[in-house]
């Protein structure tokens, strides 16, 4: 096996196309997004010969507690080539990498299904598991191949009867766009959704050059939901290599009996059949164990996506390799961030 550099656009999308376990982190645009995000990035294939088995993004990410390489969910390997390998060499390009960057340590975010096996992978590398998640590691996804009536059919009674009363309801409309200018309806809503649930949002910056990375390839879209004219919920949806991606989203709870929020998921998934996808990804939910805590800022939403109908699918944890000692200075302060936001 050998790495090389990867330049060429439909190469990485070709391969990623053919490959069951993938989100769109590793899209071809999605490095470009981090590049307007002001990072460094390095698409890296993994080589037999001319025969390629795997592919992974590196992206140098550099923060006040300490710079490290990311490797998004990934590296998207080829069904039947040996994992650990695979992961092996990986490590290895990481390594020589980070020398020459001067980080602090390597941080993976596997896309391997959570199992002993694989969880084996990353111990005997001398791997640890890391503090944070920066991906969803527990996803929520349905099989939208099936036809619209059989799947408003498998959906919770009260996630069906929402749908229906939102299209009957003249003064509530689900408006599509890929207009920059309707990320401010989104952003307003966002704030307010982000002071509710306690979080920090995206900044607009990220927002638009999110939008703006994938919009030239008509991979993404904006859903306005209105209500009598006044956008109260909004979403932001990728569509890319057969997979309709959930990605923002948000709520103003203005009018709390208006079903905006489930009537955008609808349309999101008749837009996703009609875009040829085989899978909607409602991206994270909160596991169950996890959500007997009282106060979870994830309950909700996890109710709210499982109404849909679909099934969990939990990946190993992100996991992290030291490079410097800074590392478990920056490890304790990333626990303690956890535990004060109650995740």
């Amino acid at each position: 096996m050998e790495i090389k550099e990867i330049t060429n656009k439909n190469v990485w999308e070709d391969f990623c196309l053919n490959v069951k376990e993938k989100t769109f982190t590793h899209s071809y645009n999605w490095g470009l997004f981090n590049e307007k995000m002001g990072d460094k990035i390095w698409r890296m294939g993994v080589y037999d010969k001319e025969n390629l088995l795997a592919i992974f993004l590196i992206i140098k990410v550099v923060a006040k507690r300490g710079s490290y390489l990311l490797v998004p969910m990934g590296p998207i390997i080829k069904e039947g080539e040996n994992e650990k390998e695979v992961i092996k060499i990986t490590l290895f390009k990481l390594k020589t990498l980070a020398k020459t960057e001067k980080i602090d340590f390597i941080r993976l975010a596997p896309i391997l299904l959570k199992n002993k096996e694989n969880e084996k992978i990353f111990s005997d590398l001398k791997f640890e598991e890391a503090p944070m998640h920066v991906h969803p590691e527990l996803t929520w996804e349905l099989d939208i191949s099936i036809p619209e009536e059989e799947l408003l059919q498998n959906m919770r009674k009260t996630t069906r009867y929402l749908i229906k009363q939102g299209l009957k309801n003249p003064d509530l409309v689900v408006e599509k766009s890929t207009n920059e200018n309707d990320l401010d309806y989104f952003d307003e809503v966002y704030k307010i959704t982000a002071k509710r649930h306690n979080f920090t949002p995206f900044s607009m910056k990220y927002l638009k050059n999110e939008l703006a990375s994938f919009k030239d390839d008509n991979q993404i879209i904006i859903l306005n939901g209105k209500y009598q004219g006044e956008v109260i919920a909004s979403a932001m949806v990728i569509f890319w290599s057969g997979i309709a991606f959930y990605h923002q989203g948000a709520s103003s709870q203005k009018y709390p009996k208006i079903p905006a929020s489930y009537l955008i998921q609808w349309e999101a998934i008749k837009e996703g059949k009609a875009r040829g996808c085989h899978t909607y990804n409602f991206w994270g939910i909160a596991r169950d164990e996890d959500l007997n805590q009282k106060n979870h800022p994830w309950a909700g939403l996890t109710l709210f996506k499982k109404g849909y109908s679909g099934y969990a699918k939990e990946y190993i944890k992100t996991q992290d390799f030291k490079i410097s000692f800074k590392y478990y200075l920056i490890k304790l302060f990333e626990t303690l961030r956890k535990l004060k936001r109650n995740l």
